[in-house]
């Protein structure tokens, strides 16, 4: 997580992005040459930390790639929400009808994570920082931009999320980043409720190109949003993520 550079984030802010992979020697090989990134060793005792490594964008921050603990795992982008109670919000995560895969649990110096689910099963996490609170670079070609949760019941979701998150979601000042859709919006209606990460570029359709030469494909060509022009795709490992432009 970020040391100094990153803001606070308000509880229900996407803060950090992270890769669980079965070779991080090829994601590093494939998102530095995607996006630009650096990387650097980021020891600890956390979901997924054998061979982690923080990934910086111009020295700050954006991401982290971590080898999977278990080959039965899947190969995902997994985006964690801002705390300042990791515990607390467990409980009331419980409490509106979702579940917590993984207790809150310290990551060394940096904070508290814990993985969870909402009421229809889509995976996130959180973090509370303890002086590390997240991405140091945002909304800028090669970092995190947007968060779509991809649901089967969106009333739903606005209501869970919502209840959750109301101040990071609706109040003053509050800071665009996490949308809702129906999953049949963009893909099969079988597809499972999901969290799809965005990161920005300055031409999707260029950068899609750029993914399918580095090994990856192509999910979802280029379409309209109401935040920009998304098209999502899969790393060379069968991660998926979104490119965004606005």
């Amino acid at each position: 997580m970020a040391e100094n550079s990153a803001p606070e984030y308000t509880e229900g802010t996407p803060c950090w992005a992270d890769a669980q992979l079965p070779d991080v020697e090829a994601g590093k090989r494939f998102y530095g040459d995607l996006f630009g990134w650096t990387f650097e060793e980021r020891p600890g005792r956390h979901r997924g930390s054998r061979g982690a490594v923080r990934a910086l964008k111009d020295g700050e921050p954006v991401a982290s790639l971590a080898q999977k603990t278990d080959g039965r795992l899947p190969t995902v982008w997994t985006v964690s929400f801002a705390t300042p109670d990791a515990e607390a919000l467990c409980e009331r995560i419980r409490a509106a009808g979702g579940q917590v895969v993984s207790a809150p649990l310290p990551l060394d110096d940096l904070g508290v994570t814990a993985l969870v689910t909402d009421p229809e099963g889509a995976v996130f996490a959180l973090w509370q920082s303890a002086g590390h609170p997240g991405f140091g670079r945002r909304h800028e070609p090669g970092s995190f931009a947007w968060v779509q949760l991809y649901a089967r019941d969106t009333e739903a979701a606005n209501a869970f999320y919502g209840g959750l998150f109301h101040d990071a979601l609706f109040g003053p000042g509050a800071d665009p980043h996490f949308g809702r859709a129906p999953v049949s919006d963009v893909f099969p209606a079988e597809m499972p409720p999901h969290f799809l990460v965005h990161f920005a570029v300055e031409d999707p359709a260029a950068t899609m190109e750029e993914v399918t030469r580095l090994g990856g494909r192509v999910q979802v060509p280029p379409f309209e949003t109401s935040y920009g022009t998304a098209a999502v795709v899969t790393d060379n490992q069968g991660a998926s993520f979104a490119l965004l432009g606005r």
